[in-house]
C-alpha cells in the first residue's frame, strides 16, 4: 500500500514538473572557412595549423533551342502542305570556373586510428556511416564526411577541422562560442 502511495506521488509530482523544450543544434556552415586563392599559392602557414585543399568543378550550363530554318506552307484552305523545318543550337556558357579552395583540417599526426574510429562513429550516429568501426579512412568513410560536410556548404571527402569540431570529436575554443 505505502509502495502504491509513493509511486503515486512520484507520478502526480513528475505530472507536475516544468518542461523543457530540447532543440537540434543548427547546422553550420563549413563554406565560410572556405579561402579561394589562385593556382599554386598557399595559405599562410603557422606551427600546429595544417590546412587540406579541394578543387571545386566548374559550372557549366548548357541550353537548348530550336530554331526555325523554313516556316511551314499551307494551301488556300489552310491546309499544312509543307511542315516546317527546325535546327537545334546548343549553347554553353562558364557560369563558374573550377578553383582551389583551402581550408583548416586537423593535422596527420592527430589522425590517429583513435580519432578515425571516433569520426566513424560520431558519422554513424547521424546516419552516414554505415559500414563497421575500423579506425581506418577508407572510400566509406571519406564519402560519409563528404555527404555531413556538403549538407554544411564544403563538398570534400577530406575532413574540415570545423567539422570535426562540429561532430564533437575536437575541442572546440570556449571563447569562440
Amino acid at each position: 500500500m505505502i509502495l502504491r502511495l509513493v509511486l503515486g506521488s512520484a507520478l502526480v509530482l513528475a505530472g507536475c514538473a516544468q518542461q523543457i523544450a530540447v532543440t537540434a543544434p543548427a547546422v553550420g556552415n563549413l563554406g565560410v572557412e572556405l579561402i579561394r586563392l589562385k593556382e599554386g599559392q598557399q595559405p599562410p602557414q603557422a606551427a600546429g595549423v595544417c590546412w587540406a585543399k579541394d578543387t571545386t568543378p566548374a559550372v557549366i550550363e548548357t541550353t537548348t533551342e530550336q530554331i526555325v530554318v523554313t516556316d511551314e506552307q499551307r494551301d488556300d484552305q489552310g491546309k499544312v502542305v509543307a511542315p516546317a523545318t527546325y535546327q537545334t543550337k546548343t549553347h554553353q556558357r562558364l557560369l563558374q570556373d573550377h578553383e582551389e579552395v583551402w581550408f583548416r583540417a586537423p593535422c596527420p599526426a592527430d589522425m590517429t586510428v583513435n580519432f578515425v574510429a571516433t569520426l566513424q562513429r560520431a558519422l554513424k550516429a547521424r546516419g552516414l556511416y554505415l559500414a563497421p568501426v575500423t579506425g581506418v579512412i577508407d572510400i566509406t568513410t571519406a564519402e560519409a564526411v563528404r555527404r555531413f560536410q556538403a549538407e554544411r556548404g564544403l563538398d570534400s571527402p577530406a575532413l574540415s577541422l570545423a567539422a570535426a569540431k562540429e561532430l564533437g570529436i575536437i575541442a572546440t575554443d570556449i571563447s569562440k562560442l
